[in-house]
């Protein structure tokens, strides 16, 4: 079977292009993600990895569809591989199944990696620029009860309730709840 994946990045984006390129590639299941591809926890692709069988062929617009790291890049392929199913990339003409054509496969995952990297890079650059003329302040700090913090750390420092117990009462993740603590001196 011909199987398609699609992913945008975010809502926002339009995944038609990458639709029509496996309508032409007459993909006859298509699985879909509006995602990152920074990591493999995403919920088609999944789905995805589970559906194919032997005998099968993952179609993607680009190497950077499916992987933007070569580490996950190179082990999404292996686990193809190990399934007998064949890796298509139509944008890098990659073909798995021949020594150059795995060789191919790692330079552009490393390729795509490096272009996720400068995206972050270009992002830190940018909210610098927008702090440093004040329109960054980064996100708004979480309102919490100080009175109530200090009460729950103090039978927190006692041992008469766990950290986990003063975190879910204030409604605060640990990051927060301990940066908290630390700030107050608690």
């Amino acid at each position: 079977m011909r199987v398609g994946y699609v992913r945008c990045s975010t809502i926002e984006q339009n995944e038609a292009r990458q639709l029509k390129m496996m309508k032409e590639q007459n993909a006859e299941k298509l699985f879909i993600d509006k995602a990152s591809g920074k990591n493999i926890e995403r919920a088609a692709f999944k789905e995805m990895m589970a559906f194919v069988r032997s005998g099968d062929i993952v179609i993607v617009e680009s190497i950077s569809r499916i992987a933007r790291n070569t580490r996950d890049l190179l082990s999404i392929v292996a686990e193809l591989t190990e399934k007998a199913v064949e890796f298509v990339s139509l944008k890098e003409s990659i073909d798995t199944t021949t020594p150059q054509g795995r060789f191919m496969l790692t330079v552009f995952g490393a390729l795509a990696e490096l272009e996720r990297e400068n995206i972050l890079e270009r992002q830190r650059e940018g909210i610098e620029i927008a702090k440093s003329a004040g329109k960054y302040k980064g996100r708004k700090p979480v309102d919490i009860d100080e009175n109530k913090l200090k009460s729950l750390c103090k039978k927190w420092r006692a041992g008469e309730i766990t950290a986990t117990a003063a975190m879910n009462e204030m409604g605060l993740k640990p990051n927060t709840f301990y940066r908290r603590v630390n700030e107050m001196g608690l």
